[in-house]
């Protein structure tokens, strides 16, 4: 068994078809098949469920697989910090975001970036069920979400947790003059207002669905869009309200726009910047965690505390 076996193994899992996994090694779709059939016969167990085509792994290799991915982990894990060492720190940052957490994500790289310029990111856009699984599975190296407290408790996150500054509308004031004020704005004036929204699936979204259930209104969805930059345009030319947490927005995309509180319930998760635990995370994801912490703890009060 050698290491390129299991970076070949973690591969498939992830392009779920030879030939993608094949192309993601770096070798033939035939030399990618022979180095997994002779890891089976080295194992002595069947790992994957053959057909023409792939159609997943046996319970033993769903059990070898889990191993894969953490050896996996520590092997790239050791390569980045040799190459920390010879070169500072560099490489890049996988991060799985939950759209519409109460931080702008690109103004808290930059902070980073002053400390470790050599970094690079590669950002994905995933549910709250993806980005638990993408963390488990080594698949990012960090996460920025909504999260219960017991799940952080119990997947010994290291966490840093995001501001909670509350939740507001923007407009444009020429279409939505009445709006201008800075007194909170009710969740039933709100809803007879037409809204820009984030797609149902969305945690703040089911979030701002279930507070207007709970008080009985029935909002006017004017423009739905798993797209932020798509809500914001719409806003911006006066099509609806967008509702957004506080913090979420560069202040310059908000150039001539209204902001404006809005009374809601606090959420039943909370937002924070998670990692692996000591020990399990990659040194490139925790120098990123320990310089994002430092520029976070300093106006975020712990609800774990």
């Amino acid at each position: 068994m050698d290491i390129k076996q299991l970076i070949y193994l973690c591969n498939l899992e992830r392009e779920r078809h030879f030939g993608r996994a094949a192309e993601a090694s770096f070798v033939s779709q035939p030399t990618l098949s022979m180095r997994l059939k002779n890891l089976e016969r080295e194992l002595g167990l069947s790992l994957i469920n053959r057909s023409n085509n792939f159609v997943g792994f046996t319970p033993e290799g769903d059990r070898v697989l889990a191993w894969a991915r953490e050896i996996v982990s520590v092997y790239q894990g050791l390569k980045l910090e040799v190459e920390s060492l010879k070169h500072g720190v560099n490489g890049t940052l996988r991060i799985g975001v939950m759209p519409q957490c109460s931080v702008a994500l690109p103004e808290l790289l930059k902070k980073v970036q002053n400390r470790y310029p050599q970094l690079n990111y590669r950002i994905a856009a995933l549910s709250a069920d993806q980005l638990l699984e993408a963390l488990n599975s080594h698949t990012v190296d960090v996460g920025i979400g909504f999260f219960e407290l017991a799940t952080l408790r119990e997947l010994h996150f290291q966490t840093a947790f995001l501001p909670e500054r509350g939740v507001e509308a923007i407009f444009d004031p020429a279409q939505f003059p009445e709006l201008v004020s800075d007194e909170p704005l009710s969740l039933a004036a709100l809803a007879a207002l037409p809204l820009c929204l984030s797609e149902p699936t969305r945690y703040f979204r089911r979030y701002l669905d279930m507070a207007f259930r709970e008080a009985g209104l029935t909002p006017q969805v004017m423009v739905e869009s798993a797209a932020i930059l798509e809500l914001v345009q719409s806003a911006q030319v006066g099509l609806g309200v967008l509702v957004s947490p506080v913090g979420h927005l560069l202040p310059s995309m908000l150039n001539g726009m209204a902001q404006r509180p809005i009374t809601i319930t606090h959420m039943a998760r909370q937002a924070a910047l998670v990692i692996a635990e000591p020990g399990r995370a990659s040194p490139l994801s925790q120098h990123f965690f320990d310089e994002a912490r430092s520029h976070l703890e300093s106006y975020v009060v712990s609800p774990m505390a």
